[in-house]
């Protein structure tokens, strides 16, 4: 039994939507690593995949279907390049969004870099008690979002956070 003050540690995926970056180039994505075991987390899975519907939506399918990932982060695909396809490929496997994800992450992401995000389309959401989220794929975007998500992820953060509901997915 996990009580309210105890941390628990989450398997987390992250994947890197690019036509460019490979693991060697992918600084966003090492950054999301970096951050997900700093805190305490576990990297359950990393890929980077083109930007293309099909293949996000294979690779975050896969994810929510397996029992022992509790939470995606996705990086690249979302602003408005002709390329640019994550929300696209994400949004249909959601049960629910998580409307006050990209809401923050705008406001935040405004201090830093002016209404130049106002192209960014971060979003949030669940699904099969799987946390999503998908962040631009430049690395401060990455660390600014990981500001907003890592509260969430953590179950001692009051007054509520994600962690009880994702450690359903496990139980089921």
């Amino acid at each position: 039994m996990t009580h309210a003050n105890d941390f628990v540690a989450l398997n987390i995926a992250i994947l890197t939507v690019s036509d460019t970056r490979s693991l060697d180039t992918d600084t966003s994505g090492q950054a999301l690593v970096d951050a997900l075991t700093h805190a305490g987390h576990t990297l359950g899975a990393r890929e980077i995949v083109k930007d293309d519907i099909y293949q996000i939506r294979a690779a975050v399918s896969g994810w929510i279907a397996q029992p022992d990932i509790q939470a995606v982060l996705i990086t690249g695909g979302t602003g408005f390049a002709g390329r640019d396809s994550t929300p696209e490929a994400v949004t249909p496997l959601l049960d629910k969004t998580i409307e006050g994800f990209g809401e923050l992450f705008r406001s935040v992401s405004y201090e830093e870099i002016g209404t130049s995000t106002m192209q960014s389309r971060a979003l949030g959401g669940l699904a099969n008690y799987t946390a999503i989220f998908c962040l631009p794929g430049s690395t401060n975007a990455c660390k600014t979002g990981w500001r907003l998500i890592e509260p969430q992820l953590d179950a001692r953060h009051k007054p509520c956070n994600f962690v009880a509901l994702l450690q359903q997915k496990s139980r089921d």
